[in-house]
């Protein structure tokens, strides 16, 4: 007669709040959606440190020999865990050496001047003031960042960098030819933050200059997510030459 162990409560209580940390990301990104950014976040980022300490919890219990005769059953309940601890640890790896900015731009000595963004943008919105801490910070962090130079002509290149713009999915909200001046909203795939962009087109003797800045409605720092924009919206034009 064999007898049959019953499983130590602890390894059910790691598969509930695995279950439950693992439903919390969507309730996070739906908050965040709703308008209650803080809110949503604090909430995704319970749910992901949660999910990799539990993840631990159960690694190391299998290696425990108390625990042997059910690695089987916490090798279950890790797998659950597994989603909120990778998303964490891409969260971790993609704050690399960015500053806690979020305002950039590629021309840091003439700053594109947003005209209809502050229409579109809440009462609750980061200000669309220049600070000149952000941009020795900006400097500092990332000197590669600078204006495009093409020699289309400047009606041409106007009319590319509208093209590259919707083409990013971008929702352009203002357009002025004359002043040279595009602004558009650009929204992360995720959370559907949305960040102002403003594109500037001008021309000097050598030729026809593009700058952009893109700016963050919310937040403190943007994790390098206004920097990418700007070189993604710079390749894609390049290509289309």
């Amino acid at each position: 007669m064999t007898l049959t162990r019953k499983m130590p409560g602890l390894i059910n209580w790691i598969g509930y709040l695995a279950i439950t940390l693992l439903l919390a990301l969507p309730v996070a990104v739906l908050t965040v959606r709703s308008g209650a950014w803080q809110q949503g976040l604090m909430i995704y980022a319970a749910a992901c440190l949660g999910a990799a300490l539990l993840l631990l919890l159960a690694v190391v219990l299998m290696w425990l020999p108390r625990f042997a005769h059910w690695r089987r059953d916490l090798l279950g309940r890790a797998l659950i865990a597994l989603p909120g601890t990778v998303l964490l640890l891409s969260v971790l790896a993609g704050r690399g050496d960015y500053p806690p900015i979020h305002d950039i731009t590629t021309d840091t000595d003439d700053v594109p001047v947003f005209v209809a963004a502050p229409q579109q943008r809440g009462a609750d919105s980061n200000p669309l003031e220049v600070v000149p801490d952000t941009i020795a910070a900006q400097r500092a962090a990332l000197p590669e960042l600078e204006t495009l130079r093409t020699q289309l002509p400047i009606d041409e290149a106007f009319d590319r960098a509208l093209q590259v713009a919707a083409d990013m999915g971008w929702d352009i909200y203002h357009r002025d030819r004359d002043a040279g001046i595009i602004e558009a909203a650009a929204t992360t795939p995720i959370m559907g933050f949305r960040d102002d962009v403003v594109i500037r087109v001008r021309s000097d003797a050598r030729g026809t200059l593009v700058d952009l800045r893109s700016v963050s409605r919310v937040g403190v720092g943007d994790m390098g997510a206004n920097a990418r924009r700007i070189v993604a919206f710079q390749d894609a034009f390049r290509q289309q030459q």
